[in-house]
């Protein structure tokens, strides 16, 4: 497997991907696809990878800036994740996780937070924070990684392209 940056003919395929990913996901109002067109569009896709198995690509990243109410500087929102159904459960998503924590470390992020199933994410060091909220998302799925100490409080919003509906 080779995790690597998109590129613009990836674009067709992360969009079926996502699509496919989310298709049957309880809690899914099936918008990811446009979510990631948004970011990118809005130039706000700070991070997108791709995972390739045999020179296809079978599973996609996104990492875009948030604001916070506190002011805090330079936190991601982790999403969407998507990895096709056929090849979930073989660490694809993991591998995509973990490189991308990678990279925004070397960016110099502060933390990055994500809504998402807390036994899933809890492995990478994710984990709820009274403390930092996203208004509309029950707390116990709003998850949070910090990587300094400086502690971070407030009300998170992620970038307006996670409101795209088409």
């Amino acid at each position: 497997m080779i995790i690597r940056n998109e590129m613009e003919s990836d674009l067709w395929r992360i969009s079926e991907i996502t699509r496919a990913a989310f298709e049957n996901h309880p809690y899914s109002k099936h918008t990811e696809r446009f979510i990631i067109n948004a970011l990118r569009a809005a130039n706000a896709l700070t991070i997108s990878l791709v995972a390739e198995i045999g020179g296809n690509v079978v599973g996609h990243i996104a990492f875009s800036p948030v604001t916070i109410s506190d002011g805090s500087q330079d936190w991601y929102g982790l999403g969407p994740v998507s990895v096709l159904p056929e090849c979930q459960k073989q660490g694809i998503g993991k591998s995509l996780v973990l490189e991308g924590l990678s990279l925004l470390k070397s960016l110099a992020a502060k933390g990055c937070v994500l809504v998402g199933d807390p036994k899933y994410y809890g492995r990478f060091g994710f984990r709820n924070y009274h403390d930092l909220v996203h208004d509309g998302v029950p707390q116990e799925y709003f998850l949070a990684l910090p990587f300094d100490t400086k502690k971070t409080q407030g009300v998170v919003l992620f970038h307006q392209g996670f409101s795209a509906s088409d």
